[in-house]
């Protein structure tokens, strides 16, 4: 689970597909702007204290998590890896100032040349064509006409005019088209997605968990692809990640036949890619620090080749171990949000050093969280039976690889290991004030703005550490085990919201991921952001932060304003009025927080509209904040848990529809947050280079500029780019129907 400055989750869309009509107006909501802002991430400080051996672990870590990051290109898409080899080799080819001067000489302008560079900056960030954060499409802010005069005018057109033709022809219709579907991911009509072949709909992801169910196959690491059987039945393969691709019972499973239609298990999916990742883990174990480190990267590797889950959960059991390491690093297939059924996992791999200075206040914070675990307002029956004191680390990012960096990170997310054996919290030191260098903001006084620029970075630590270690950190599951006990009293425990005995609850195989499905991501995040709130208001918490007195209500103050903020000025842009669909779970988070203390605080937060279809006004009295405030968020968070433990998934969704439908005049006031909306920062990230047995740190320029030059030195070579087209040409007739889309 991360902590977002903004996350995704894409939603299952209506049942009724809505035509769009997109006009120029809303054709420049899918462009990354000419101003676009690129924020470099510095851990050269923490990097450079490293000893060798420690950068050289670092190093061999950071090539396994960038080239296993690039399955997220074949994770996005169908028509991303192509892009990615099509950019990747025109610049490969020559220096950028000279594919500029031939750009230039070929009629293109500085605008359009510039407009090109920050699409294959978007393109290398988000890992595809897809918005990491927001999960829309993004086209070049060019014409295709000027797009294929760069394209042509470059030398890799040059010495290769076939292959890049081809290429070209090959993805140009894809990198423009806006034809409905292919705006925004999604299952079957409803959408883009690669991890269930084109022609699955709804039902059939439905049917395929249903089945996994009953075989209690968890599908982190899976895709799902329909075809027909010979007698016409439909037929299921369920695909795992590995490197092998041999048949290699139990991990995969013959055709068998369930409710009328087939089921088997293969493997071998992104095979070409792992390999070179675990290559690279097994160099890094030469320089690991301890045995814990060493198993931890044995059973990654274990998992990547053979395709086996169970081999990932008990590497990230060795990784629980490991505590206060110098270097963090974890990988494979993490976070759900992005598969429209919220179950199988994006690949990501990050390493990181240790802040030292910040992780003592977060130590000093798990020192103290059993006994903030007890503020918490739901009560002992429905918390953990024992707290799994975790390792809570501020890191500054070296490497982070996927389609988005987070501020912050709770992980393993396998149920079983959080709830019984523990986990680790990770805060991202040096994303949070990159994260937010630039920034503009709307819909304040200006007196909360002056508030807010001043204590942002120091609201948003303390609300990363209490969403992180005491928000996913805390609450129990309630479960009948596979010998017919229960893990809680079931004659004594009353369910709180009815006062009568606890009437639902987890069977075996069953996990939140997989009851909750497409609700879970956001559910889940709003439990530990309304945490985040509840336990700001405690001075014990603000004081190991560094904040006493009037500096530490201001703090206070700015967090709950911050994340208000946040719901009024930026959730929105993640909502699809044409489906009523929200494209990103913290963004409804934060939106239903926002409209429940709009709704029942009687006063207590207020937007208006100063200058009609213009601005808004978001107030929110502080004074209040202890007490209403409190109040409203302590019995929201005794519902959210309440549900979350018993499994009621149903119940969960009219909750959280009360509050995130976009009724009036919300529906309206999106159009004035579109008019205000901002691009997210792009993170340019270093490489590492070894040199003879030295390891060096390489920086770029926060510029476009520097964003390529930094993805060309990751990858000096058009091997990886032959790699992709290949995977990308094994997986295509599964999406035929996608490309039919795109020539409309």
């Amino acid at each position: 689970m991360k902590y977002l400055v903004l996350g995704s989750i894409p939603g299952f869309f209506k049942k009724h597909y809505i035509l769009l009509n997109i006009t120029m107006e809303d054709k420049s909501n899918f462009f990354l702007p000419n101003n676009q802002r690129f924020v470099e991430l510095d851990s050269s400080q923490a990097f450079n204290n490293l000893t060798n051996k420690e950068k050289l672990y670092a190093h061999y870590l950071s090539k396994a998590a960038w080239n296993g990051g690039l399955i997220v290109l074949l994770q996005t898409s169908p028509e991303s890896p192509k892009i990615f080899s099509l950019l990747h080799r025109i610049f490969l080819g020559e220096p950028l100032d000279k594919l500029k001067d031939s750009a230039l000489k070929a009629g293109v302008s500085e605008d359009d040349f510039k407009a090109f560079l920050i699409y294959a900056g978007g393109l290398f960030a988000n890992s595809g064509n897809y918005k990491g954060f927001g999960d829309t499409k993004f086209i070049p802010n060019l014409s295709k006409e000027a797009f294929e005069l760069i394209v042509k005018s470059s030398k890799a057109y040059e010495d290769d005019n076939t292959h890049m033709t081809k290429l070209w022809q090959k993805v140009q219709n894809a990198i423009y088209s806006l034809t409905p579907r292919l705006t925004s991911l999604g299952l079957a009509n409803k959408g883009v997605t690669t991890y269930f072949s084109s022609n699955c709909t709804e039902e059939d992801s439905n049917l395929v968990n249903d089945w996994m169910k009953t075989k209690r196959i968890e599908a982190y690491i899976c895709r799902t692809f329909k075809t027909t059987a010979d007698d016409g039945l439909p037929l299921y393969t369920i695909h795992l990640a590995s490197v092998e691709s041999s048949p290699k019972p139990p991990l995969t499973m013959e055709k068998e036949k369930y409710k009328n239609a087939y089921f088997q298990v293969t493997r071998g999916d992104y095979a070409a890619l792992l390999k070179l990742a675990n290559e690279n883990l097994a160099k890094a174990m030469e320089y690991a620090a301890n045995d814990n480190e060493r198993n931890m990267l044995k059973h990654y590797i274990n998992s990547f080749r053979e395709g086996d889950l169970n081999e990932h959960k008990e590497g990230s059991r060795f990784w629980i171990k490991d505590k206060g390491p110098i270097i963090e690093t974890y990988q494979g297939f993490i976070e759900t949000y992005r598969d429209p059924s919220g179950q199988r996992g994006e690949f990501e791999g990050f390493v990181a050093m240790v802040n030292k200075e910040m992780s003592k206040k977060f130590g000093t914070l798990v020192d103290g969280a059993e006994r903030f675990i007890k503020l918490l307002p739901w009560g002992q029956d429905l918390e953990k039976d024992t707290f799994l004191r975790p390792d809570f680390t501020s890191l500054d990012v070296l490497t982070f690889s996927g389609s988005g960096i987070p501020a912050g990170i709770n992980i393993p997310n396998y149920d079983e290991i959080r709830q019984n054996e523990g986990f680790k919290n990770v805060s991202l030191g040096n994303v949070i004030p990159a994260a937010y260098k630039e920034s503009v903001i709307p819909f304040l006084s200006e007196e909360d703005k002056k508030l807010l620029e001043k204590y942002r970075v120091a609201s948003f630590e303390v609300q990363v550490g209490l969403h992180e270690l005491l928000g996913h950190g805390s609450g129990k599951l309630l479960r009948q085990n596979a010998d017919g006990t229960f893990n809680f009293d079931k004659e004594k425990v009353k369910n709180p919201l009815t006062g009568k005995q606890i009437e639902s609850w987890y069977t075996e195989g069953e996990t939140y991921d997989s009851k909750f499905t497409t609700l879970g991501s956001a559910f889940e995040e709003c439990r530990a952001e309304a945490v985040g709130l509840y336990l700001s208001l405690e001075p014990e918490i603000l004081k190991i932060f560094g904040y006493e007195g009037q500096e530490a209500q201001d703090v206070t103050y700015v967090n709950w304003l911050s994340l208000m903020w946040n719901g009024t000025a930026k959730a929105t842009e993640m909502y699809q009025p044409s489906t009523k669909t929200w494209l990103q779970a913290h963004a409804r988070a934060r939106f239903v927080l926002l409209r429940l203390l709009q709704l029942e605080g009687d006063g207590l937060l207020t937007v208006s509209e100063p200058r009609p279809g213009h601005e808004l006004l978001l107030t929110l009295d502080r004074h209040r904040l202890a007490t209403d405030g409190k109040r409203i968020i302590g019995e929201f968070l005794v519902k959210l848990q309440t549900l979350k433990a018993t499994g009621d998934s149903v119940a969960a969704e009219q909750l959280f529809d009360r509050y995130s439908r976009l009724d009036e005049p919300w529906s309206r006031w999106r159009d004035i947050v579109m008019l205000h909306k901002q691009p997210r920062n792009i993170f340019v990230q270093p490489n590492t280079s070894l040199k003879g047995e030295e390891v060096e740190l390489i920086r770029y320029p926060a510029s476009a500029e520097g964003m390529v030059a930094s993805w060309v030195e990751r990858f000096p070579s058009s091997t990886i780019d032959d790699v992709l087209e290949q995977l990308a040409d094994t997986d295509s007739k599964y999406f035929a129907e996608l490309e039919s889309l795109t020539a409309a």
